[in-house]
């Protein structure tokens, strides 16, 4: 599980969603309002015509989103893969978001903390 995923407020406008998907390692963007998590969103989630100024929240849910941290590995993997999906949000039993489970693209394993750090560090210029 990445313990630090990248959160969104839920007053988001569909701009800013849309422009996070532009990084092609967001599969899923999560909204949050005091740590609880409110919305994830799928790139197609969003219609086309919807105005870059109207708020995501609408567009987002959480059912079939998320698992809680006591999920074991190995279910989660499966789940995601029958599924054909990579990322599920971790939220514990109040709702509160405590990580996402983020499935590579090989799909044999998952994302981590350090992994998303060695990214973000090989895109700094530099």
């Amino acid at each position: 599980m990445v313990t630090g995923p990248k959160v969104l407020g839920v007053d988001v406008v569909v701009g800013e969603v849309r422009r996070q998907f532009q990084d092609d390692h967001v599969v899923m963007v999560l909204l949050a309002d005091e740590g609880s998590l409110r919305g994830a969103l799928l790139r197609e989630d969003v219609p086309d015509a919807a105005p870059a100024s109207s708020p995501a929240l609408p567009w987002s849910t959480v059912v079939g989103r998320t698992v809680r941290p006591t999920d074991s590995a190995a279910a989660v993997h499966r789940r995601l893969v029958e599924r054909g999906e990579r990322r599920l949000a971790v939220v514990d039993d109040a709702g509160r978001l405590v990580g996402l489970v983020c499935l590579k693209r090989s799909r044999t394993g998952f994302c981590s903390d350090a992994g998303v750090r060695a990214r973000a560090a090989a895109r700094l210029p530099g």
